[in-house]
């Protein structure tokens, strides 16, 4: 027997039910960031390698194990894109959207590919809902992108969410910082985990992250990138800070905080929820990237934006069911029949009813069966006598001239 076809590992479908509940978050962030001057943007499936090599780090796990790559057939190396915020940039950029009044508020659904051991909440292709705001340094701009999404999350229901906040300065107290770092890990590589010594020269932040116990002990006592920041940005972070508790929005600091990609600069942040397992319990979450336009070959300039996973939104969400759209009229027939049924079906829908044919040749005993299970207001039964037009909301059945048919229900459903 042949062997049955799947989709593949970390992969999965969107069958009718579940692209219910997408469509009514996508209208929800749609309506939201429309109304705070957000346009959306959709950039191609797959980018030149090099725009992710360039911009998210090297040394990233994204960029070491996680891409899949290919190569046309003129010889170029492409990408499936990974995450949404460089191709953004790259089409601010090379479509001359600087030239715009700044910032350039931007927003995404789309879907992203990375080779991860999947798990709940984590799949290998996946869709991100996402917001770039490009174009202004000013910490306003922070605390809109921030307010946006607890507003999303509040709007579908997400259960117990908070809001954590960090800083990460810019690149050159970052680097001072970094091989104070190092030199710390080094001190103390006898405790570390084998991935966190692997990692100590090319990405040392992310020993934050480790899970690896006696690593976490280490890290504990660990020197703290905000206390070598200089004025300016932790000026920069205060204001985000008091704008957003202006808003009655309240966070929490973690000075652990790390992000996967090299482009972050300042402002960072994550929405978890309590209701999803720890491992996995990041909603969504960003931070400013103010040196990226400059490494894709751009002018230096500042921007900031977030991205959430539409699988873990609707995990954590609240929202109800979708409900079903009525059936207001179900066609069925007798054999001979066909063609006139089909045009009355084709009819009331473009009079804007919801109806339905029957279509997989089933007796009339069975189609007024399936007629039973849609719940139709009206049955319209094609015989050689005409159209025995029922109505299954108590009124009287009624046998009618078949062109007449609309005009005995328009009006009633």
């Amino acid at each position: 027997m042949t062997k049955k076809i799947q989709a593949p590992r970390g992969t999965y479908d969107v069958l009718p039910s579940l692209a219910d509940e997408r469509a009514r978050l996508e209208h929800t962030a749609a309506k939201l960031l429309g109304a705070a001057g957000y346009g959306r943007i959709e950039t191609p499936t797959f980018e030149a390698t090099h725009l992710f090599s360039r911009t998210v780090g090297e040394a990233t796990d994204v960029v070491q194990k996680e891409m899949y790559t290919l190569q046309d057939g003129s010889g170029d190396s492409l990408t499936l894109r990974p995450e949404g915020t460089a191709p953004v940039v790259r089409a601010y950029l090379e479509h001359g959207l600087h030239k715009e009044p700044q910032p350039v508020k931007l927003w995404y659904l789309s879907q992203f590919f990375r080779y991860e051991r999947p798990q709940a909440g984590r799949f290998r292709q996946f869709w991100q809902i996402g917001v770039e705001a490009i174009g202004s340094a000013d910490p306003a701009v922070d605390a809109e992108v921030i307010l946006l999404l607890a507003e999303l999350l509040e709007a579908i229901g997400a259960r117990d969410v908070h809001l954590v906040l960090a800083s990460l300065g810019q690149p050159e107290s970052r680097a001072a910082y970094r091989e104070e770092l190092i030199a710390y890990l080094r001190a103390n590589e006898d405790q570390l985990s084998r991935e966190v010594i692997d990692r100590i020269d090319l990405n040392p932040l992310r020993a934050f992250d480790a899970k690896h116990e006696p690593t976490q002990r280490v890290m504990a006592k660990a020197p703290r990138l905000i206390d070598r920041l200089p004025q300016e940005d932790l000026d920069h972070f205060a204001e985000v800070q008091d704008l957003l508790r202006a808003s009655d929005l309240s966070y929490t600091v973690d000075t652990t905080l790390v992000r996967g990609l090299d482009y972050y600069t300042r402002t960072l942040f994550e929405f978890q929820s309590g209701a999803l397992e720890a491992a996995q319990n990041t909603l969504g979450g960003g931070g400013r990237y103010d040196g990226l336009a400059e490494a894709i070959g751009g002018p230096p300039t500042p921007g900031i934006g977030w991205a959430a996973g539409v699988e873990r939104m609707l995990m954590a969400s609240t929202q109800p069911p979708p409900v079903e759209l009525p059936v207001e009229l179900y066609v069925a027939y007798e054999p001979g029949h066909k063609e006139a049924a089909f045009r009355l079906a084709a009819d009331a829908r473009r009079a804007g009813h919801t109806a339905r044919l029957e279509l997989a040749g089933r007796s009339l005993k069975g189609q007024l069966k399936q007629a039973s299970r849609t719940r139709a207001r009206y049955v319209a039964i094609f015989g050689d006598e005409g159209v025995q037009l029922r109505d299954r909301d108590g009124g009287e059945d009624k046998l009618v001239a078949p062109e007449s048919v609309m005009h005995h229900i328009r009006g009633q459903i």
